[in-house]
């Protein structure tokens, strides 16, 4: 036994080594930011310089979190008390103090201007104030960070300046709301989250400065979401109308839109006393167990109809929820969706920010975010189980190996091939650092009780001494069970090693996917349920693997009865989700080479950007264009085949652009797809800049798709137009046209396979008006002419 235990302890020695390369790589990004970006809010660490708003191109709602606040040095400053960093502690907040200004002219996110830097500055002045009251450091502190923190809270409060009291998403720091200069206020809606996590860091300020109404306003931010909860289901859909308080968009999930409004009800408890947040937790709990937890799966649903899940996906945000789920007591379903999200991490290297059910990646980014560390952290202090050291081991490795470069850690643009983006967001210093840092260090070891504090969603610590009321249970609101948390002795009696036999039943989640190939006559469906079908099937030679499948056309299905439910489910998914788009302006693929003649037209969904062309078609290797292109010689100067699907449209773009196609053609990966029974839709960027895509994009459903394909095998290549519906050739078998065109446009021609291979490239960079002769040997095709287009024909004979 001793042996062992000599074992067990040298083990937890190598273990906790980690904890100074942890502090290593804190002091290679944190002193990248402070040699090449202070006192710039972001680090950009490809580029080595400091972000700022207004002078970067603009990334949409991303930017809305940088302020000129110096972000990035105000959400790190309790990260270097934590670190046992106090030196560069007391320097920091002499420079806050020193260069942060709050009354800038610039328009920022009340829901991260929250949680960062009210909540960065809170977190720094408590443990200012703690230092200061050891009477070991900061005796020259005088609660000046509690006065910039009281400061900016005035400052977000114009935003609660609603109806309804749900905050605008947006304020401007000088001006406001609804001043003239404040560019912002005709916002209609917001997040549940954004609206549902101002609690603590409002509750905190008005504790600890004397007024209340900061924690008024967050108080009846909950009260208006809580009201409006879906009564038979108990749940809260993801954005809400601000003024009065109409769900906007009705799916439910404890991921992005939704989850720390769900954090700060069982935190506020915590941290302030009050049973009544509790209570609602609960309430809310129970709901996401009943339909939206599907062990290890935790799958959006309708808040209305929580029997149908609206979609096959799910994002990052989420790992988050095994933590909150250990803050509760309930070890079980925690362990079970770690181990999932573990998995995927081992077979992506990092969490995605969005993957299917089968594991595969939906969006590719991973911009180093914190939360799968800080679920292994709460395990990890709830079991004592050394295996989430060893996952925290892995996140370790995996940063210094894959995301670390010269100037600090890089954001993963797609995990898929690791390419890094420009970004350094400042929770990875607020939050990544913390948690692993406490992973690996004994409660001794800190400068501090942690237990004396509780987390806010962004990682700063508030202290648990704020609670100054604990009203008894009222009546049978709440069951006593509520108040328990589950025994983990009835639940696995006498096993030292439940959580491993919990984890055991989700080790090979993903190698299954990987490896098993599905075949109608190989598997038997063994069960329906909310129109997943349960499939027991043979994988390779021997092994049963069970699986569940989404049914969404008939030929998946085993009956035509399930196969219309299944459908008809997907499409009430479709209908209810679906938020306002502007018109969509559909465009063609027409077929204009022998036999086709224009005769062949594909009505084709658009994106953003993109010119009209004529050239051939091409397919890409990998089909979806996700991976590095194989056959980029052959699709230099041609218009390149893509399947839609495993990354974003922009994603793939950008790749085939690199390879040198001049266009592209995306066609849907789900079959039987088409334009007659399924709405146009407007392929859109992934969420950054799309400046940099220049060449033309069209989409195709699958049926439409599968006619392109199909003259592709047949006649090996094929001339196509890409343009407007209103503009496409009609063309008869009237008349030759004379040797020279006058091009008027760039709406196209009626040519064949010869002419679009020698004229289409100098037609699409030649201005208006240009002359452009044709071969001879178009006398030799069939006759023919076009009408109905921009084409102009200037003949000295037959027209």
């Amino acid at each position: 036994m001793s042996v062992r235990n000599d074992l067990v302890m040298l083990i937890l020695y190598i273990y906790f080594c980690y904890r100074d390369q942890i502090v290593e790589m804190f002091d290679h990004a944190y002193g990248s930011y402070m040699k090449y970006a202070y006192p710039a809010d972001e680090l950009m660490p490809l580029s080595c310089r400091g972000r700022v708003r207004g002078l970067e191109p603009n990334r949409g709602d991303i930017d809305d979190s940088l302020g000129k606040f110096s972000l990035t040095l105000v959400d790190t400053l309790d990260t270097l008390v934590v670190l046992n960093k106090l030196d560069e502690f007391e320097d920091a907040v002499r420079r806050t103090l020193r260069d942060v200004r709050l009354d800038n002219d610039v328009v920022v996110s009340v829901f991260e201007t929250n949680i960062r830097v009210l909540g960065g500055l809170l977190g720094a002045h408590v443990m200012a104030d703690m230092l200061r009251q050891r009477g070991e450091r900061m005796q020259w502190y005088r609660d000046e960070l509690l006065h910039m923190a009281k400061e900016l809270g005035h400052r977000l409060l114009p935003a609660f300046n609603t109806t309804s009291g749900l905050p605008y998403p947006r304020v401007n720091l000088r001006y406001g709301v609804l001043n003239p200069l404040s560019r912002t206020g005709t916002e209609s809606d917001t997040c549940t989250a954004c609206a549902g996590t101002m609690i603590l860091e409002f509750a905190a300020l008005s504790r600890l400065s004397g007024e209340a109404v900061f924690e008024e306003h967050a108080r009846k931010a909950l009260d208006v979401l809580w009201e409006k909860r879906q009564r038979g289901s108990d749940l809260v859909g993801t954005v809400i109308n601000i003024h009065n308080g109409d769900w906007v968009r009705r799916d439910s999930g404890v991921g992005a839109g939704i989850d720390s409004y769900y954090e700060y009800l069982m935190k506020a408890y915590i941290l302030l006393g009050d049973n009544v947040y509790l209570e609602r937790f609960n309430t809310h709990y129970n709901a996401i167990m009943k339909y939206i937890s599907q062990p290890p799966l935790l799958l959006n649903v309708h808040m209305h109809n929580p029997t149908v899940s609206v979609r096959s996906w799910m994002d990052s945000l989420l790992a988050f929820f095994p933590g909150l789920q250990v803050l509760r007591g309930d070890l079980k379903p925690a362990i079970e969706t770690h181990e999932m999200l573990y998995q995927v991490t081992k077979q992506h290297k990092f969490l995605p920010e969005a993957f299917t059910t089968e594991f595969r990646v939906h969006w590719g980014q991973h911009p180093l975010r914190p939360e799968f560390a800080e679920s292994t952290y709460y395990l990890y202090k709830a079991t004592g189980d050394p295996y989430y050291l060893r996952v925290g081991q892995s996140i370790v490795e995996k940063l210094n190996a894959h995301a670390r470069v010269p100037c600090g850690f890089a954001a993963v643009q797609d995990v898929r091939t690791g390419t890094h983006e420009d970004r350094m967001d400042s929770f990875f210093l607020a939050e990544m650092f913390k948690y692993l840092y406490l992973l690996f260090s004994e409660k001794n070891q800190l400068h501090f009780d942690i237990d004396e504090y509780i987390f806010t969603t962004e990682a700063h610590l508030l202290p648990v001494s704020l609670s100054t009321s604990q009203p008894p249970c009222r009546g049978n609101n709440t069951d006593l069970f509520t108040y328990s948390c589950p025994s983990t002795q009835t639940l696995f009696p006498n096993n030292p090693s439940f959580a491993k036999t919990i984890r055991d039943s989700y080790k090979y989640l993903t190698g299954v996917g990987r490896a098993f190939h599905a075949s109608p006559d190989r598997c038997v469906c063994v069960c329906v349920f909310m129109s997943f079908y349960c499939l027991y099937c043979l994988a390779g030679q021997h092994d049963p693997v069970y699986l569940m499948l989404l049914c969404n056309s008939f030929h998946q299905c085993l009956s035509f009865n399930e196969a219309h439910e299944g459908v008809y489910r997907v499409k009430l998914v479709a209908e209810v989700t679906q938020t306002p788009e502007e018109e969509v302006v559909p465009l063609i693929v027409q077929l204009i080479s022998p036999p086709y003649l224009g005769r062949t037209v594909l009505t084709a969904g658009p994106a953003k950007f993109g010119m009209d062309l004529i050239k051939q078609e091409h397919g890409t290797s990998p089909y979806t264009a996700c991976g590095p292109i194989e056959n980029a010689q052959e699709l230099s100067g041609h218009i390149a085949l893509a399947l839609r699907g495993d990354c974003m449209f922009a994603a793939k773009a950008r790749r085939l652009q690199e390879a040198g196609a001049i266009g592209v053609i995306f066609i849907d990966h789900r079959e039987g797809s088409n334009s007659a029974e399924t709405p146009l839709f407007q392929m859109v960027g992934d969420g950054g800049s799309t400046a940099d895509i220049t060449i033309p994009l069209v989409f195709l459903f699958s049926q439409e798709g599968a006619l392109l394909t199909s003259a592709l095998e047949d006649h090996n290549n094929v001339d196509v137009l890409m343009l407007p519906k209103e503009r496409q050739l009609v063309c008869s078998t009237i008349g030759v046209p004379e040797q020279r065109t006058v091009l008027t446009g760039l709406s196209g021609n009626c040519t064949s396979s010869e002419v679009g291979r020698r004229a289409g490239q100098r037609w699409m960079n030649a201005p208006e008006g240009t002359e452009v002769p044709f071969p001879s040997q178009l006398r030799r095709q069939a006759p023919w002419s076009c009408s109905g287009c921009e084409l102009q024909l200037e003949a000295s004979g037959e027209s």
